[in-house]
């Protein structure tokens, strides 16, 4: 080693000494780091040997040596008065709050797409986990387990860079003049009468779904089960369980057995005839091998009182589905109207016999027809004058009409969309850009971009009257002549435009809406300063300028109805229609990759290998 290695040694144990702190010439000449030095050294040579050459190389160095020490107290001060100066003083920014109840499709979906850190959200549902409610009717009849589908909502921020906060409690009532949420704990313990507690925010998103929808029909909140919790799944099970149970006692009779094992279901939607397949699988695949005496007095009765079953699907899959359900036994009654529900019986009133009012006894009902409003969202939309509707009404935008800073999205609310004809005038007014009276076609056209954007049913229209642009929207109005010197006055414009708002329809309380409606306002909060500066959105044509998000859009993705044995019937976009074994196979993959999570992927998954395996679990518990 020859001097100037030495001194190179000496300098990078100089610079191990001190670690991260800024170098000084006394640190040079501390005993310590001349300790330091000779442990450092011993790696090259031995430590006297080292010290002597190291000694010799200073004395031959001096005027190096100064230079190295005046450079670095120089640059170490330099690195200190630099970082004073130029460190900026971290601007702490108020976040905004937002207030997020409910923790079903809507909720989760805005959460999960949530990232914007500048917000501070406090979610408040009195259940702590998101359920995957496509798969209940999969948990009542123990195809699926209830742990599989439900993932804790706290598992699903707890990795976000977003400040969330849960509660589990649930809201009574909204007050959206001071901007308060009240909530009350839903745990069943001694809170030292703090049980209430009220919540502040900026910005409130309500995303708590709907009730079941009796239609003030007697007896059916007594009497009947429910399938839109993993509690009503599970107390399903237990029943249907019972049921047989209580069929296989030795002094009951024919008929009471007969009665007992009678179950009937109340609406012909996607969920009850999904749930009367599962159960015909589940006894004929199941029970029947494992109560032998009774397998013939077992009768599965579907009531609707429409004309048809799956009344929101294809014709096709409606003419299937009920074919198929009678050639599996299923006895599937339309047009009867359930009146009265007993403890025993049901009354049902034959729309198709003249109003006969019939009983039907039963051992076990599932009402799974309609959805209806949540007491504090009544008494919320009677505060801001919406008394009269079913549902929260909001605009394109899923701000809640009447409110400033509250959205509804899911279940619990409805778009009021816009009618074209409303704003014709203001229209016209906006497109005329020279103010001539009349709109040229190149105006026209040049409007008809922010009104397809703002009028959704006009793209529709367009679409379903098979017109590829404008030109062939005009043609109704100037017949073929196609020249640009066309001109359209106010009149000839309310003509083209006169029958677009008949496209009109309001969106379905499916899961399948609820996630994208939680998706977009999650996007549009994460942008939501950017848009501030830069709006994105149609024109305002009752104002000035544009607004700043576009409005929300649904896509139909397709729906499925399984129909038992395997088979399910799917409608795709593009009005495809598949039914049969490979519908099936594409309702498991679909179902299984929407799942919020690996570990309910798996879960699910490994349920479904398990039930063809050994079958589907009949203990009661």
């Amino acid at each position: 080693m020859n001097r100037h290695d030495t001194i190179f040694v000496a300098l990078k144990a100089h610079s191990h000494f001190l670690g991260s702190r800024l170098p000084s010439p006394l640190s040079l000449l501390s005993p310590q780091f001349w300790t330091y030095i000779s442990c450092y050294g011993k790696k090259k040579m031995s430590r006297v040997a080292f010290l002597q050459r190291l000694y010799g190389a200073f004395r031959e160095n001096q005027s190096r040596l100064k230079l190295v020490l005046i450079c670095t107290a120089v640059s170490g001060g330099g690195l200190l008065a630099y970082g004073e100066s130029v460190a900026p003083e971290e601007t702490i920014t108020e976040k905004k709050k937002v207030v997020v109840l409910g923790t079903g499709w809507a909720a989760t979906s805005f959460l999960k797409n949530l990232n914007n850190p500048k917000y501070e959200v406090q979610v408040v549902s009195p259940r702590n986990y998101f359920a995957f409610t496509p798969l209940l009717p999969s948990v009542t009849c123990g195809t699926v387990e209830a742990r599989s589908i439900v993932e804790p909502i706290r598992n699903i921020f707890k990795k976000k860079k977003v400040d969330v906060q849960f509660s589990e409690a649930e809201c009574y009532k909204i007050d959206a003049e001071n901007k308060k949420v009240y909530c009350r704990s839903s745990l069943n313990n001694n809170l030292n009468g703090k049980e209430e507690f009220v919540v502040d925010y900026d910005y409130l998103i309500i995303g708590v779904g709907a009730n079941v929808n009796t239609f003030n029909t007697p007896g059916v909140m007594e009497n009947c089960h429910f399938l839109k919790e993993v509690e009503d799944a599970q107390k399903i099970r237990r029943t249907v369980i019972d049921c047989f149970e209580r069929a296989n006692l030795p002094d009951v009779s024919e008929d009471e057995k007969k009665r007992i094992l009678h179950f009937a279901i109340v609406g012909g939607g996607p969920t009850g005839v999904e749930f009367a397949a599962s159960l015909h699988d589940f006894v004929n695949e199941d029970l029947v091998r494992l109560y032998p005496g009774i397998k013939d007095l077992v009768k599965i009765t579907l009531l609707e009182a429409a004309d048809h079953i799956l009344g929101m699907f294809d014709k096709r899959i409606t003419v299937f589905a009920e074919d198929k359900f009678r050639r599996d036994g299923i006895d599937v009654k339309t047009g009867s109207m359930v009146v009265k529900v007993s403890e025993k019986e049901i009354s049902t009133k034959e729309l198709k016999s003249g109003g006969e009012i019939k009983t039907i006894p039963y051992g076990m009902a599932v009402w799974s027809t309609g959805i209806g409003t949540r007491p504090f969202i009544k008494d919320f939309m009677t505060q801001i004058g919406q008394a009269s509707r079913r549902a929260l009404a909001t605009d394109e935008w899923l701000r809640v009409e009447g409110c400033n800073n509250v959205y509804a999205l899911g279940d619990c609310a409805t778009i009021n969309q816009r009618k074209v004809m409303d704003d014709i005038t203001a229209i016209f007014k906006k497109a005329d850009k020279d103010n001539s009276g009349t709109l040229t076609v190149k105006e026209f056209q040049e409007a008809m971009k922010d009104i397809s954007e703002r009028y959704p049913q006009v793209e529709l229209y367009l679409k379903n009257k098979q017109m590829r642009n404008i030109a062939d929207l005009l043609k109704e109005v100037k017949g073929d002549d196609k020249k640009k010197s066309i001109e359209l006055n106010i009149e000839e414009l309310t003509t083209a435009l006169s029958k677009v708002d008949s496209q009109m329809k309001f969106l379905p309380a499916t899961a399948q809406v609820a996630s994208q409606q939680g998706t977009y306002l999650a996007t549009c909060f994460n942008r939501m300063e950017d848009c501030e500066k830069n709006p994105e959105g149609p024109l305002r044509f009752r104002g000035e300028g544009r607004h700043r998000f576009k409005p929300f859009r649904y896509k139909h993705l397709g729906q499925f109805a399984p129909l038992g044995g395997e088979k399910t019937a799917a409608q795709l976009p593009g009005d495809w229609v598949s039914i049969g074994h490979s519908s099936q196979w594409l309702w498991y993959s679909v179902y299984a990759s929407k799942q919020v999570s690996w570990r309910t992927k798996a879960l699910v998954v490994s349920d479904w290998t398990r039930r063809f395996i050994f079958g589907r679990d009949s203990s009661s518990i």
